[in-house]
């Protein structure tokens, strides 16, 4: 198999198929593009999410404690506590797991987020740091959004910009080479987009607004989540590609790579379907956070597609087969996401 996240179909059939839900109180249980699973505890509802980080090398413990916190913030709900899980290659240092550990201490206080658990051990089983974070929030019943309530209709919101978190990554994993071409400023500012990794504060209050749903934007980039969010919600989208926001300093380092800023993971992006995106977009720019409309939800789910540029029809001719559209016309197919861009960067040979 490919290195990087399995792809939908083989989760699909390999795995979330085979799972049977066994318990009444399981609410929102596995699902291709689900963020997290909700249990009725019989008062509030627990929502839980899990996330490992295996391509990162510098402040991994920062970056694992808000990927798993930002799934727990698609619910529109603020996570309450942290397990962590933490497998150490045999070279690794004393040091090395202090630092990984002050990271995710440091970021859990940051977030007030209580570290409740976990595990920590050196195997061989490993050649680099493998950090898994679960991330456990509560919230009242029906007190909560899913990835699958989307509805025919819905624009679809992006916070921020997309492949944030991939230029980060490659900035620090990267650095002499980058340094080498774009110098220390350009260095130091693409570092700091590793501050701007959490969807907590727009998920938290585009839950409170009331949404259809959410999803945030990690491996398989922007266009990877937003199949993602049409198939957990079992509907089609048709994806403005031209309108997904790209920061400069993100499309020098994707450039640089050769790599696809929409399929570069992208944590600290959120997705949000709403049928009131003016007033979403507001309630955002008022507090700071920048966010525009980039696909709509369509009925069909055989209809899922990108176009690029020019007017966006409001009713395209939706017969539910792909192969009618093509770039030729404004259309192209939006496929599932495959292996994350940043394993290829990360491998890339300059």
């Amino acid at each position: 198999m490919q290195i990087g996240k399995i792809s939908n179909q083989l989760l699909d059939r390999l795995v979330i198929g085979k799972i049977k839900v066994r318990d009444r109180r399981v609410l929102v249980p596995a699902g291709v593009g689900e963020d997290c699973g909700v249990l009725d505890l019989g008062g509030d509802v627990c929502v839980v999410s899990g996330d490992p980080v295996t391509g990162a090398k510098e402040h991994a413990g920062r970056i694992a404690v808000h990927v798993a916190c930002n799934d727990i913030a698609t619910c529109g709900v603020r996570p309450l506590a942290i397990l962590s899980t933490l497998l150490l290659p045999p070279d690794a240092t004393e040091d090395d797991l202090e630092a990984i550990f002050d990271d995710i201490a440091d970021t859990a206080e940051s977030l007030d987020v209580s570290v409740i658990g976990g595990h920590t051990e050196v195997t061989d089983a490993v050649t680099r740091v493998v950090i898994s974070i679960t991330a456990i929030g509560a919230a009242k019943p029906g007190g909560y959004v899913t990835s699958g309530g989307a509805l025919a209709g819905d624009s679809v919101i992006m916070t921020k910009s997309a492949a944030i978190e991939g230029a980060a990554i490659l900035a620090a994993e990267r650095e002499e080479t980058l340094r080498k071409h774009f110098g220390e400023t350009f260095i130091k500012a693409a570092k700091l987009l590793a501050d701007d990794v959490s969807v907590i504060q727009e998920g938290v209050m585009a839950g409170t607004f009331g949404v259809h749903a959410m999803h945030d934007v990690t491996e398989g980039g922007a266009l990877g989540a937003l199949w993602e969010l049409a198939a957990a919600s079992g509907k089609g989208i048709e994806v403005f590609r031209d309108q997904i926001p790209v920061l400069d300093t993100v499309k020098q380092i994707c450039a640089f790579f050769g790599v696809d800023p929409y399929r570069l993971i992208s944590s600290g992006s959120m997705l949000i379907a709403t049928d009131k995106p003016h007033d979403v977009i507001m309630m955002l720019g008022s507090v700071g956070i920048a966010a525009c409309e980039v696909a709509r939800i369509l009925e069909n789910p055989g209809d899922r597609y990108i176009t690029d540029g020019g007017e966006h029809d409001e009713n395209p001719r939706l017969g539910g087969k792909q192969d009618e559209r093509s770039p030729s016309c404004g259309y192209a197919p939006l496929p599932p996401p495959g292996p994350d861009e940043l394993y290829r960067a990360l491998n890339k040979k300059l």
